[in-house]
């Protein structure tokens, strides 16, 4: 089992929160908010480390000799 966490938030915001979710319990809404939002950032990391990996590999490509 999970460790659980409670924590106090506006209303207006849970609200909000719902709403955007489509979401009719609040614990739920907040929750998958939270989830998203961790699942963008581990996809950024993702897009950032490839993005890195094809510049080291292009900063390894030397050029050929040119003899003339």
């Amino acid at each position: 089992m999970a460790a659980k966490v409670s924590v106090s938030l506006d209303a207006e915001l849970v609200v909000e929160v719902m709403v955007l979710a489509g979401v009719g319990n609040p614990q739920d809404a907040v929750e998958l908010v939270v989830r998203d939002y961790i699942a963008r950032g581990h996809r950024t990391e993702a897009r950032v480390a490839e993005r890195d990996d094809w510049r080291r590999a292009a900063d390894d490509v030397t050029p050929p000799d040119v003899q003339g």
